[in-house]
């Protein structure tokens, strides 16, 4: 029998949404919430994508706004210290309650909602202002969950997420190794994904992120012998995010430098940030 785990269009949308919930709430179960920092985690200068979008969106006090699949619920929780209304989406009970305890210790308070992108199961009236999608499309069927999803936003509103790239070899590489601190249903963005942004929202707005910065993932693992399954690189990137100023900030201003000047190199980039509006 063919082995259908790594393909998400074959997987049943039943067994991949099982395994996502048990992998994500073994993921919670892990975690001591109480040692996250939310602000430094947004902030800091290896969240690149969070200090976009904290800066495209502008003011969002008072605003209503959906995190869907909002994994821990630093997002959520950083967006309700802006003043935000969150609802926190995820198909993971585990990683919601993570989400009210990160929200207690922070002294906000944030809205549960239990569904997957594919299935908001939302009463048709209820509408946000913001819809944030934070590193998830890649875990879905990325144009079942937009349709899913563009519903919900207000009139006026921004859907906005940010998720990683399929091109860049050297993140491929890695993907290659740390296969136990990863789903297999994962299918980084494609083109082909960033087009149907296009075709299901009015305006379309994308920013690139992690270039020649990468480098820090290959001193990670060649130069500092870490184990991809033993630490999410992603996460200690950004929990280390002050240890790597020093070589992070120049970096940062190389990217801008190349991508400006030859926009092709976006699509090696690891990441790409997508702000939506109808």
């Amino acid at each position: 029998m063919a082995n259908h785990k790594n393909n998400p269009l074959q997987t049943s949308y039943e067994e991949r949404i099982q395994t996502e919930r048990d992998f994500h709430d073994a993921w919670a179960g892990g975690e001591d919430i109480e040692k996250i920092n939310v602000r430094a985690t947004n902030e800091v200068c290896t969240a690149p994508e969070m200090r976009y979008i904290t800066q495209r969106l502008g003011n969002i006090k008072g605003k209503r706004l959906l995190d869907v699949g909002c994994g821990l619920g630093e997002a959520s929780v950083y967006f309700a210290l802006l003043g935000a209304e969150v609802t926190s989406c995820d198909l993971s009970q585990g990683m919601l309650d993570a989400t009210s305890r990160l929200a207690q210790v922070n002294g906000v308070n944030i809205k549960q909602h239990v569904a997957s992108a594919e299935d908001m199961q939302l009463l048709p009236e209820e509408k946000f202002d913001i819809i944030y999608a934070g590193n998830l499309l890649h875990h879905v069927d990325i144009e079942n969950a937009l349709i899913r999803i563009k519903p919900h936003l207000a009139q006026g509103g921004v859907f906005v997420s940010w998720d990683p790239l399929a091109y860049n070899p050297a993140i491929n590489i890695y993907r290659s190794m740390a296969t136990e601190v990863r789903t297999p249903d994962e299918h980084p963005l494609k083109w082909s994904d960033i087009k149907l942004f296009h075709k299901h929202f009015g305006a379309v707005e994308t920013q690139y992120f992690w270039l020649t910065t990468l480098i820090i993932f290959v001193i990670m693992a060649l130069a500092q012998r870490r184990n991809p399954n033993k630490e999410r690189f992603w996460k200690v990137v950004v929990q280390e995010g002050e240890k790597w100023r020093w070589l992070y900030s120049p970096l940062e201003k190389l990217d801008d430098c190349l991508l400006a000047i030859f926009p092709p190199l976006r699509l090696l980039c690891w990441n790409v940030v997508i702000i939506c509006s109808a």
